[in-house]
């Protein structure tokens, strides 16, 4: 937990430290609204691009993940092999191939590059499910590398931690005017972190909803690549989890299991139920499923 916290305070503090840099160089004033702009996109867009070019490296450390660099049995083997095909079918590179210690069935890829990427599966995942079932979560993680949805995230993340920024800041200045008189220094940022929390609680919404939306294409094309049955019985055995996921926050929406939740915290979430998972591959057309993977 302190590596993690040390970890997310030295990013941060890297990214404030280069923003001042290049405004400073720029000969940007982020005092008025174009400055704010511009400080709000770099500090915005930083954040999340500097997550996404350490993702890998993120991963590999918090979850304690083993590449596969030599095979040692036939199981290594098995998944290497399995990843290299599927991913020739997908039209990426082949990425690298992880296995990291947890006792639920779980799986994550991540990676900058959709040709440079990882694909982790759990010990749990290997105990518990067969080769057709853990083909088809090889499938959906290859999915995601293939659409780009790491790229996606960090982007749309990016995007709204931009309006995060200027919005409070614009709304702090706002009630301010409203108010006939300037907030002084330590009552301005108080309202600046409250509303950067009322709006970024909504913001978390909006990139929660596109993680769920995600999810349902990265199941189509694991089932484009492995088979619907096999993708639905993979679905299926991730139910016995029960919610279940030791990943840490940092890649927990890349896993293929996420969470349980009802009303408000629904919202929150970064994975749809598996039974509305399930429902809507059973459903799909076949050319729905091939869309699920942009080759």
């Amino acid at each position: 937990m302190f590596k993690r916290i040390t970890l997310f305070l030295l990013t941060n503090l890297a990214v404030l430290a280069l923003v001042s840099v290049v405004m400073s160089i720029l000969g940007v004033n982020p005092s008025t609204f174009a400055g704010l702009l511009v400080f709000a996109a770099l500090f915005g867009f930083g954040g999340s691009l500097l997550s996404l070019f350490l993702s890998k490296w993120t991963a590999k450390r918090f979850s304690g993940a083993q590449v596969i660099e030599q095979p040692r049995n036939e199981t290594e083997r098995w998944l290497v092999e399995t990843v290299r095909r599927q991913a020739q079918a997908a039209g990426i590179g082949m990425p690298e191939v992880a296995v990291y210690d947890a006792p639920e069935i779980n799986a994550f890829a991540t990676g900058a590059n959709r040709n440079n990427a990882l694909v982790a599966v759990s010990t749990g995942l290997l105990r518990s499910m067969d080769r057709d079932e853990a083909e088809a979560v090889l499938g959906h993680e290859v999915a995601h590398v293939a659409n780009g949805d790491m790229v996606t995230m960090a982007l749309l993340q990016g995007v709204l931690n931009t309006f995060v920024i200027v919005l409070a800041r614009v709304v702090a200045r706002a009630l301010s005017q409203y108010m006939g008189r300037d907030m002084g220094g330590m009552a301005y940022f108080a309202v600046v972190f409250a509303l950067d929390m009322i709006f970024g609680l909504f913001a978390s919404m909006i990139a929660m909803w596109f993680s769920r939306h995600r999810e349902f294409r990265a199941d189509a094309g694991g089932a484009a690549l492995a088979g619907r049955h096999k993708m639905i019985a993979a679905l299926e055995r991730l139910a016995q989890n029960h919610g279940q996921n030791t990943l840490p926050k940092q890649i927990a929406a890349f896993g293929i299991s996420g969470g349980i939740g009802h009303g408000l915290k629904r919202l929150l979430m970064s994975h749809p139920p598996l039974e509305e998972r399930i429902a809507a591959l059973r459903a799909a057309p076949p050319e729905t499923l091939r869309e699920g993977v942009a080759v």
